[in-house]
Formats: structure tokens, sequence, C-alpha cells
């Protein structure tokens, strides 16, 4: 894939996402909703950003079975219930996003829920990859 990550000057300046993303590729990759289910089905992490690490783990996961790296990301959404809680904790919640996935961020969002499918899960990620 090609990514030219779109940072407009006349939008805030973008930290831990790019603005938007021009992918160029032959593959698309739909990821499903990831949480920080363990492998027996269990919810792991006793603080969002433990569950943080676990489900972009499990993200990363399902991209590399399909062929992609964390450079192929282009868009990904997070959805949390504790939205002051993942504003708070952002700093850190970007290191553990760069010591897995890189600095070639994708287009992100963040939503609010109030609650996701497993009743322990504080976050979930879930987006798309455009491959070569």
């Amino acid at each position: 894939m090609t990514a030219e990550r779109v940072n407009p000057p006349e939008l805030s300046p973008p930290t831990g996402f790019s603005h938007a993303v021009v992918a160029t590729g032959s593959r698309l990759v739909f990821l499903a909703g990831q949480t920080a289910l363990d492998p027996g089905g269990t919810i792991v992490g006793a603080d969002l950003p433990e569950q943080f690490e676990r489900a972009l783990t499990n993200l990363l996961t399902a991209l590399k079975a399909a062929g992609g790296t964390p450079a192929d990301l282009a868009r990904v959404t997070v959805y949390t219930t504790d939205l002051a809680g993942y504003r708070a904790r952002a700093p850190e919640l970007g290191r553990i996003w760069r010591r897995l996935a890189g600095r070639d961020y994708p287009a992100m969002a963040v939503v609010g829920a109030v609650r996701l499918w497993d009743e322990q899960a504080l976050v979930e990620l879930d987006g798309f990859a455009v491959l070569a």
C-alpha cells in the first residue's frame, strides 16, 4: 500500500492520528471490533491502558493474519466506556500505540459508548487497512 497522510494547516495539528489518509492498494481488509479478549474469550486487563494494549494487539494480530502491517491501517475507530479516562490517559495510550503500531497514524476517531458487547470491556478498536 502507499499511504499519503494529509494534515492540512487549516486544521488543528494532529496528535496521534492523521486528519486524512489517501490509500492506494489492491486489497481492503476490514477489521472487526477487538476488545481485550484473551484466546479463551475472557476480558483481561484491570484498567484502560492494559485493555487498550490487548485490544490493539488483537487488532494487529488479525491484520497480520490477513497479510497486513500497522502501516497499512487507513482507519481505526476506538470505542470506550470511559471517555474522560481515555482523554486523561491519552499520553500513555499514545505510547502503547507507538510501541505496537509505530508512527504511521491512520485516520482515527474516539467514540464514547455506554457499554460494549462484553460488559467488562472498557475499550474496543475496529478499522480497515489497504494492502498493496
